[in-house]
């Protein structure tokens, strides 16, 4: 028994999704890391990419609610896998 309508889960779940990969973009070409590379410590420079640079941590906030929310709409999709 699925507790949500499994065609609009299966579109929440979908979209989720989509935001997971662009919560892992924007984390990723944030990322404290990626200094060491001359073309990001270059655009460090730029404003706009610093300021860009300075969202990092609500970047993970925002992949981190994302992830959770669609684990959790999948399970009330589809529930438990056995």
């Amino acid at each position: 028994m699925t507790l949500i309508n499994p065609v609009i889960g299966v579109k929440i779940v979908f979209i989720l999704g989509l935001t997971n990969i662009l919560g892992l973009l924007l984390i990723y070409l944030s990322c404290r890391c990626r200094l060491s590379n001359s073309f990001f410590s270059g655009l460090l420079k730029k404003k706009w990419y610093e300021k860009f640079y300075n969202m990092h941590c609500y970047f993970w906030w925002f992949f981190v609610i994302s992830v959770v929310l669609h684990a959790i709409i999948a399970l009330l999709t589809f529930g438990i896998p056995f």
